[in-house]
């Protein structure tokens, strides 16, 4: 568990309603993922906006909120922030949840239109048969060190990412190869 307010990093909330001084359990941007003691982000998407369901998030645990803007009805026993970006927030968070593991890796990200999954497992590959024990996130699978994790999106969102590289360096992987979307 992690306290609010060490994780929420350089958000610059623009308001806050309840204490940061509570004990996060875990991070989620489906409320149907929420468990007790939870932070949920209320992401504006495309499709979606996810302020719709800070009351079911809430109803499944979640004792957090980071939206753009405030719900009708207000739960005392929940702590709101509001921010100017909750997709912006969401990076910033979900690295400081999980210690910041993008700094204590090499990353390499290969991108472009076509070949990126197979430069990806080559380097991963290469690396790996040159005794450094290493990370892969593509498309098709993840792997770190010998251990593959099934890949269940293209990309990973933040929060996922983040608890992928976490894994990694405990494990102790010093590379991570991404394939990245262009």
């Amino acid at each position: 568990m992690k306290q609010l307010d060490n994780i929420l990093g350089n958000t610059s909330p623009v308001k806050v309603i309840g204490s940061t001084n509570i004990n996060i359990a875990g991070l989620c941007i489906d409320s149907r993922e929420a468990t007790v003691n939870s932070l949920f982000f209320a992401l504006t998407g495309t499709q979606v906006d996810g302020h719709n369901y800070i009351d079911s998030a809430i109803a499944q645990g979640a004792i957090a909120v980071i939206c753009e803007r405030l719900p009708n009805t207000l739960n005392p026993e929940v702590t709101y922030i509001v921010v100017s970006n909750s997709n912006q927030s969401l990076g910033v968070v979900a690295s400081e949840f999980y210690d910041n593991p993008s700094h204590r890796l090499k990353l390499i990200g290969i991108t472009g239109t076509n070949g990126k999954t197979t430069t990806a497992t080559l380097l991963y590959r290469l690396a790996s048969a040159l005794g450094e024990k290493s990370g892969l996130i593509s498309t098709v699978q993840n792997q770190i060190g010998d251990k593959t994790i099934a890949s269940t999106h293209t990309t990973p969102n933040a929060i996922e990412l983040n608890k992928l590289l976490s894994e990694m360096v405990n494990e102790q992987c010093t590379h991570c190869f991404i394939e990245v979307s262009s």
